[in-house]
């Protein structure tokens, strides 16, 4: 693979915030746009992953979501309680959230806008896949190719993770930066699985630079209220004519791959690739077949 220039970090802004964001490959080429899920910055696009996307004569752009990062954290606001959540979880009260994904989609097309972008490929991971179908829903013009990446349709009916697996992902990460380490580095090992081999060096390092770039518990709250809050797209996704690639781990233990299959049978032709094994990360060692196959959808659009 010839070198892939990357362009550094750089705020911008946005939907009235600022959007942290960097990019790989020629500024000239066809755009894929790189959405990450909740409480993830956009560095866990991993570098290798991008550049094998830009290596294919496309711009590749990853960027941090609001109240997450470097982007704007919407702290006026508080986030929602244990107990509100809990209350939301048993008996479906809304959680009056911030803002929901609808908001979060602005921040993206807002992004496009900045960057002077009329579309883009985009591609979404986990909440980032959420926010990619509300762009393919509500504005397809600006689309050219979806892909969601472990998400789900927002229907409530869909299997849900194990109880004993909720509880350990219940847990509030701690305030101590140094504590707040080793609680990320378990939540990373208990969804990534036990097929994959798990690159402990490797998460270990992402965690301590995601700690260093911004560390704000709350603003992963806002935007777990964001989903929890916003609607059931499932209707909605009946009526795209936007090609679409679903892809899901078989072993996801988050988003169960039902919630793939739901997806992919919601949204009219789209097509689906299920890895066995595979739980709610990207390992290292699918980056080759996950890439290919994006790129291989993003080609025939």
């Amino acid at each position: 693979m010839n070198s892939i220039t990357h362009h550094p970090e750089q705020l911008i802004a946005a939907n009235s915030i600022d959007i942290n964001y960097d990019s790989f490959g020629d500024k000239s080429h066809p755009a894929i746009v790189l959405i990450m899920g909740l409480a993830t910055q956009m560095i866990y696009w991993d570098q290798q992953f991008c550049e094998l996307l830009a290596s294919q004569g496309y711009w590749v752009i990853r960027f941090d979501n609001r109240d997450n990062g470097k982007s704007t954290w919407l702290d006026s606001t508080p986030a929602p309680t244990s107990f509100a959540l809990l209350k939301n979880a048993v008996f479906r009260r809304p959680l009056g959230a911030t803002y929901l994904l609808s908001d979060m989609m602005k921040d993206t097309l807002g992004l496009l806008d900045a960057l002077h972008l009329k579309s883009a490929h985009i591609v979404g991971v986990s909440m980032g896949g959420m926010i990619a179908q509300e762009i393919a829903i509500k504005h397809p013009h600006r689309v050219k190719s979806l892909t969601s990446i472990m998400s789900t349709t927002g229907s409530r009916k869909l299997p849900k993770p194990s109880t004993a697996f909720s509880f350990k992902m219940l847990k509030r990460p701690p305030k101590d930066i140094n504590k707040a380490v080793t609680y990320g580095l378990n939540v990373w090992r208990l969804i990534h699985g036990n097929y994959y081999p798990f690159d402990q060096q490797k998460v270990l390092s992402l965690i301590s630079r995601a700690l260093q770039r911004g560390f704000n518990p709350a603003g992963n709250t806002r935007q777990l209220a964001a989903i929890l809050d916003s609607p059931d797209r499932t209707a909605a996704l009946r009526t795209l004519t936007v090609p679409s690639l679903i892809i899901h781990g078989e072993d996801d233990p988050l988003v169960l791959v039902a919630c793939g299959y739901a997806t992919a049978t919601a949204i009219p032709n789209a097509k689906i690739k299920v890895y066995p094994g595979m739980g709610h990360t990207i390992p290292n060692q699918l980056y080759d077949d996950i890439t290919t196959q994006i790129l291989d959808h993003i080609k025939l659009s």
